[in-house]
């Protein structure tokens, strides 16, 4: 117990030093940057940096491919990484201790056994990357504000780690310490929510004509249309990944399309993103052969 409680009193001394050492005129450029933290106000501004201090005392940074990883690029991504626990128990970002910066994209081998036995290896070009247990890997460039409102790769992959903080992820966050809200609602509502996006993706990918290659940017008019990044459609957990980018960057289309996935989201977060940014809910726009 004394060297519980003497470990406890140290992560809260690094916290206080690294809220200390945030200074007003970064803290407010980082901020200024991401268009998804304007609508904070006081009380969520200083409970994400307070959380983002929690981040910065826990979690050790290196570069890759020799990226020189400096405080400003900490702090953007701590502050994107707060965002999901902000009103939450930041212990469930334990279990792990290091953020890897590339430069850009990476690559990943995978491995695939298909239906009959046989083993593909392959390299998967990636942004990001959460290991069970392990580190989490970004790409800096893409840790920036992007053409696309919808995306954000540190969001993304934090998520997994909530994910994976009690079990494999498989988009069912641990509740435990959220009452009311129980598991056999969120697999409800989840699995609801995921069986429909992967039918209108579906129906977006038999709707590119013949000639259009479905994986070129051609068929991008098609894909906009769809209330997610069709990567959502790949399983639960990227669901619920791809779901909480846009929950907290630009909402409207996801509370449209499946409100009550949406609130559950805003119960589990504790957050309402889209009342937070003054946004109304809005559907995607049609196929373009409906336009």
């Amino acid at each position: 117990m004394l060297r519980w409680l003497l470990g406890k009193g140290a992560k809260s001394a690094r916290v206080e030093r690294e809220l200390a050492a945030i200074e007003p005129a970064r803290w407010s450029r980082v901020l200024e940057r991401y268009a998804f933290l304007r609508g904070l106000n006081a009380d969520e501004e200083a409970a994400l940096r307070h959380r983002s201090a929690w981040v910065l005392a826990s979690k050790g940074f290196s570069g890759a491919q020799g990226l020189l990883v400096t405080d400003e690029m900490k702090l953007a991504v701590a502050v994107q990484a707060a965002l999901p626990i902000m009103h939450l128990d930041p212990r469930l970002y334990e279990g792990w201790t290091e953020i890897v910066l590339y430069p850009g994209g990476f690559v990943i081998p995978r491995t695939d056994v298909d239906e009959s036995g046989v083993v593909h290896e392959y390299l998967e070009e990636a942004s990001g990357e959460a290991w069970e247990g392990g580190p989490l890997i970004l790409s800096w460039e893409d840790c920036a504000p992007g053409p696309r409102d919808d995306v954000n790769v540190v969001i993304h992959e934090f998520v997994h780690k909530l994910d994976l903080y009690h079990g494999e992820a498989d988009g069912m966050p641990w509740l435990g310490q959220h009452g009311p809200l129980s598991a056999a609602r969120w697999h409800a509502v989840l699995h609801a929510s995921y069986d429909d996006f992967c039918a209108r993706v579906e129906t977006v990918e038999a709707a590119i004509p013949a000639d259009i290659d479905p994986e070129s940017h051609d068929a991008e008019p098609w894909y906009v249309t769809l209330p997610l990044d069709a990567y959502a459609a790949t399983d639960t957990a990227e669901f619920f990944a791809v779901s909480a980018e846009s929950f907290f960057v630009n909402p409207a289309s996801l509370a449209a399309c499946y409100p009550d996935w949406y609130r559950l989201l805003a119960q589990y977060f504790r957050q309402d993103p889209l009342t937070r940014l003054g946004m109304e809910p809005a559907a995607p726009p049609p196929l373009p052969s409906e336009a």
